[in-house]
């Protein structure tokens, strides 16, 4: 199966994740601008969701409408991925929010689990990992691994605001099957797993430190 990497290509994200790269943007601008960028990878990554039709009533007259038909699930990655969840919930209100909490060790640059609030989550939902940063790929697939454990009907999407060619051959390597959504593709990793020219700690340019 050829992987599938979307890049989202658009004019307000390219400006917005300029001045998400730039050192001098502190926290309160960095997440305002991931949140917009958030809310644009939404309306795409849900380009496709399932919906019904309904009745409504406009103040004139009956009209047909529409709602969404399936149950989606937002899966953030601690810490960093939760400067994702609210522009996905400006898209999608009703979607569902379970959080996963995993730690880098940064010698060895392995994942380990401290938090997993998946216990809720059905085969059939709809499941997006959010994690702004897709580095070396370790901790997206420790995420792909566990969210899959409980048998989904069909492959999460891995969403992310900068990726590097490391952590997508990673995830490919495991998991061929999964769409990574992103807003830039970046130049490499470093000898310390951070992506390069990247934006630097998410995390911590998120929350302050």
């Amino acid at each position: 199966m050829e992987p599938a990497v979307h890049v989202l290509s658009h004019p307000l994200v390219a400006r917005d994740l300029s001045k998400l790269r730039a050192k001098d943007t502190g926290s309160e601008g960095f997440r305002a601008l991931i949140r917009r960028i958030s809310r644009a990878l939404a309306v795409d990554a849900l380009d496709d969701v399932a919906t019904r039709e309904i009745t409504i009533e406009t103040p004139l007259e009956s009209t047909p409408g529409s709602e969404i038909a399936e149950s989606v699930v937002l899966v953030p990655v601690l810490r960093a991925g939760l400067g994702l969840v609210d522009g996905f919930l400006d898209a999608l209100p009703e979607a569902r929010v379970l959080h996963l909490g995993l730690v880098r060790d940064e010698e060895t640059l392995t994942p380990s689990c401290y938090l997993s609030k998946l216990a809720s989550l059905r085969p059939d939902e709809r499941v997006y990992i959010l994690d702004p940063m897709l580095a070396t790929g370790g901790s997206a697939v420790a995420a792909i691994d566990m969210v899959r454990a409980i048998g989904l009907e069909r492959p999460p999407t891995f969403v992310c605001v900068v990726a590097a060619p490391e952590g997508i051959a990673k995830i490919h390597g495991n998991h061929p099957d999964v769409p990574i959504l992103t807003a830039a593709i970046d130049r490499e990793t470093d000898d310390n797993g951070y992506i390069r020219p990247g934006l630097g700690d998410a995390g911590d340019r998120l929350f302050g430190g």
